[in-house]
């Protein structure tokens, strides 16, 4: 719960009180690799912050081609967003490539945290903004930059990722083909 407690403290001091309060809300989920935290089209109920493990966010482009949106790691929340806030079918999967712990909280969870709680506003909010950014930042990354630079920001800021998931999904991540990935790999390691 440690790394739990510092990624909330990230956003605004919380104290003990405030955190053993918010933990009456959550629970602990595991999965196994392959299974789903999201899957498309049902409704998103649950919000995760990744205690260990990994999972990929994809979704099934206009080619009925699996597309990959988004690699979640430990100390990081994940869940597909639109879905969650709107209670609306998702449009997005989200699953384990690997054995994944998670602490989840369910959408009337958070709503209690929200409607009881100044610091959940103040880490709602901040998180709200945060995957904004998040967001806006891949959309650039993906429209600004060439294949080979995509893969090096991957190796900079995800290395783990290379070794956890299949070269499919990187290559889909990045948004280039298999071979394409194939050929910067062999320039790089030149």
């Amino acid at each position: 719960m440690i790394g739990f407690k510092k990624f909330l403290s990230q956003f605004t001091p919380i104290s003990d009180l405030e955190f053993d309060n918010t933990m009456l809300y959550f629970k602990e989920l595991n999965l196994r690799k392959g299974d789903f935290f999201v899957q498309q089209d049902k409704i998103c109920r649950q919000i995760a912050f990744i205690k260990k493990g990994t999972l990929k966010t994809f979704y099934i482009n206009d080619k009925s081609e699996e597309t990959t949106s988004c690699f979640c790691t430990e100390n990081n929340l994940t869940t597909s967003y639109k879905s969650f806030i709107l209670q609306a079918p998702s449009h997005l999967t989200v699953q384990a490539i690997e054995e994944t712990e998670l602490l989840v909280i369910d959408y009337d969870g958070l709503q209690k945290l929200y409607a009881t709680s100044i610091v959940w506003q103040t880490i709602g909010r901040a998180i709200a903004e945060r995957e904004y950014m998040v967001m806006e930042r891949y959309a650039s990354v993906l429209n600004n930059e060439t294949a080979k630079e995509k893969y090096l920001r991957l190796l900079k800021e995800q290395p783990n990722i290379l070794q956890k998931a299949s070269i499919n999904d990187i290559a889909s991540y990045l948004g280039i083909t298999r071979r394409t990935l194939s050929r910067i790999r062999q320039e790089i390691t030149k």
